[in-house]
């Protein structure tokens, strides 16, 4: 069974999942303006190395997910200690992170590299679409696996 019939399947037998995956995914657009802001704003005005830019750029938008994923996505999970979570969320993102940063690199210094200030936005606007789908179900499991 391909990779998109099993999440056509698992959301199907799990309607309230689709719901709460669109929620994740409004959360993950918020937190794309974050990290789009502060990737332009660390290459184009602080002159960083596109990797360094990208870190913090990535990591803000880890906190802002998390704070918005803990009160409106999974607000079930209030009740839970707060760091533990925490340390589970930036676990699973840190993985996501050496994704992020592997796709984002890849793509922007072999496939894109000649469409100037556009080359690192779409490098970074596909690999944030790779890894939107690695943190939610990575998470859904481990980090807000007790929510039913």
């Amino acid at each position: 069974m391909t990779i998109v019939r099993r999440i056509r399947l698992y959301f199907h037998e799990n309607p309230k999942e689709l719901k709460r995956f669109g929620k994740f995914a409004v959360v993950g657009t918020i937190g794309a303006l974050v990290d789009f802001s502060i990737l332009n704003f660390g290459i184009q005005v602080l002159l960083l190395p596109k990797w360094l830019a990208n870190t913090f750029s990535f990591f803000a938008a880890v906190l802002s997910n998390f704070i918005w994923n803990r009160f409106w996505t999974y607000p079930e999970t209030r009740q839970m200690p707060l760091l533990p979570q925490l340390g589970q969320f930036l676990l699973v993102n840190l993985a996501g992170y050496g994704i992020n940063q592997l796709v984002f690199l890849s793509l922007d210094h072999y496939v894109f590299s000649s469409w100037g200030s556009w080359s690192y936005n779409i490098s970074k606007a596909l690999a944030i679409g790779v890894v939107l789908f690695w943190n939610f179900f990575i998470n859904r499991i481990w980090t807000y696996g007790k929510v039913k």
